[in-house]
């Protein structure tokens, strides 16, 4: 490490710049880390505002979900084909709109699925309680509130500088235990408490601004973007075991903490290119300049960042408008399409049956009562992670259904949720990289994911 990096003394910061630094940052830990008390359990203030967010509007919500998806789909049309088009030098617009032909059918499909399912058109398997019904009612209301108040309120977390106390502060933990930079600590906590719906969306800006590499970002998007504790006593309530919640519990945290040491460990996930999204980003994270302090390197890191001109209050609201928008339009279409395409598979033909029968033998060896009922639920869990909860129901063992619980939601990536919003996050990404208006409005993406982009050169 450099010894020539000069850090301020704490002396040399004034009130008013430390209070920058405190009150957004600390307003951001109270909105997403913190639980409260809420309907006799916890959660965390995000997750309690978008509840509330949820009721007040009820039912309107699936019908806004539709209005989104459709602006998203017509907006990419007129951006292609229409007078929209004039406007490419409109930063936002080309964000939210310029698309490869890919996405704009993924579009299309969401948006074409989630209007018959709100008008109750078309075939049963389509649009039934347990397919797309699932999707529009139960999952898109929940998206359309957390991405509201988790987008506009994460700057607060991510712009005044808690990430880089953090960073300073935990990197010599998370580093050799998970693998991974001393901020994702934030994103872990976040995940853990509050939803893993948040954590996802926070992985996902952290890896563009270039803090986190590709492999990195798999990570945390895959081994702690857990659900919430509210969740699982749901799924624990309707497999009958409520009298087992902290043994349950108990369960869920030492298994996914040894998951989390194991699995960036071994492929895939070990595999993933350490690479950031451009050249530029690798020097992001830096460490500890020598006879210096971790914790004073962080606070005058965490103090510099905040004072950043792009952290006036109006940035700030166009920075969290914009980051809404872009999960609304971008997200929700793919989650539709993937989530109704993985839950009529699940429920309308054998394929989960299918890839559970491997396990049958291995549960019986392990002699889990009812191991043919329970195997299908080992894989039924990818489409969504309460169909193995509604499946093992009425499975009299109580052994079998604390295992179905545990497994249910240590699982983690479902596509009717976490697995939908990563994939259409990562699809999304994948596939606008290929639409040259979106290369050209997107330089710092340009570089990995266009064909023509400022490191083709180098790489052919």
């Amino acid at each position: 490490m450099s010894s020539s990096r000069k850090i301020p003394h704490a002396d040399r910061f004034t009130r008013q710049q430390v209070l920058k630094f405190l009150i957004p940052s600390l307003a951001g830990v109270l909105l997403f880390m913190v639980p409260l008390p809420y309907n006799e359990g916890l959660t965390i203030p995000v997750a309690w505002l978008a509840k509330g967010f949820e009721a007040l509007l009820g039912g309107a919500l699936p019908f806004i979900a539709v209005v989104l998806m459709g602006v998203a789909l017509f907006g990419s049309l007129a951006y292609a084909f229409g007078g929209l088009r004039k406007n490419r030098k409109h930063a936002l617009l080309r964000k939210l709109f310029a698309v490869s032909p890919l996405l704009l059918l993924a579009r299309m499909l969401g948006f074409l699925f989630a209007l018959l399912t709100l008008l109750e058109w078309g075939p049963e398997w389509l649009i039934s309680e347990d397919t797309g019904g699932l999707l529009l009612e139960s999952l898109l209301p929940l998206l359309i509130a957390v991405f509201l108040f988790a987008g506009f309120f994460l700057p607060l977390l991510m712009n005044f500088g808690l990430l880089e106390l953090c960073g300073a502060l935990m990197s010599r933990i998370m580093r050799p235990v998970f693998t991974l930079p001393g901020r994702s600590s934030i994103d872990c906590v976040a995940s853990w408490i509050g939803d893993g719906t948040i954590g996802v969306l926070m992985t996902n800006k952290q890896y563009e601004e270039g803090y986190y590499t590709q492999r990195e970002a798999a990570v945390i998007g895959t081994t702690f973007s857990v659900v919430s504790l509210t969740f699982s006593i749901v799924v624990l309530a309707e497999l009958g075991l409520e009298h087992l919640l902290m043994p349950y519990y108990l369960t869920i945290v030492i298994t996914g903490f040894v998951l989390a040491l194991v699995m960036p460990r071994i492929p895939p996930l070990s595999r993933k290119p350490d690479t950031y999204i451009s050249e530029a980003a690798g020097s992001r994270e830096s460490g500890t300049p020598e006879n210096t302090s971790a914790w004073r390197w962080g606070w005058s890191l965490a103090v510099r960042k905040a004072q950043d001109p792009d952290n006036r209050l109006t940035s700030f609201a166009k920075s969290g408008m914009s980051n809404v928008l872009d999960m609304w339009l971008g997200v929700l279409p793919i989650v539709m399409t993937l989530g109704t395409i993985s839950l009529i598979l699940a429920e309308y033909t054998p394929l989960f049956r299918w890839l559970g029968a491997p396990f049958v033998p291995l549960l019986e060896w392990m002699q889990v009562p009812e191991a043919a009922a329970a195997a299908q639920t080992m894989v039924v869990g990818f489409a969504d992670m309460f169909l193995p909860a509604i499946l093992g129901s009425s499975i009299e063992s109580e052994l079998t259904r604390f295992v179905i619980a545990s497994l249910s939601v240590t699982q983690l990536i479902y596509m009717s949720e976490v697995g939908g919003a990563a994939a259409g996050i990562e699809i999304a990404d994948r596939l606008k990289g290929f639409d040259p208006d979106f290369c050209a409005a997107h330089p710092h993406r340009a570089a990995h994911h266009c064909p023509d982009g400022p490191l083709a050169a180098v790489k052919g």
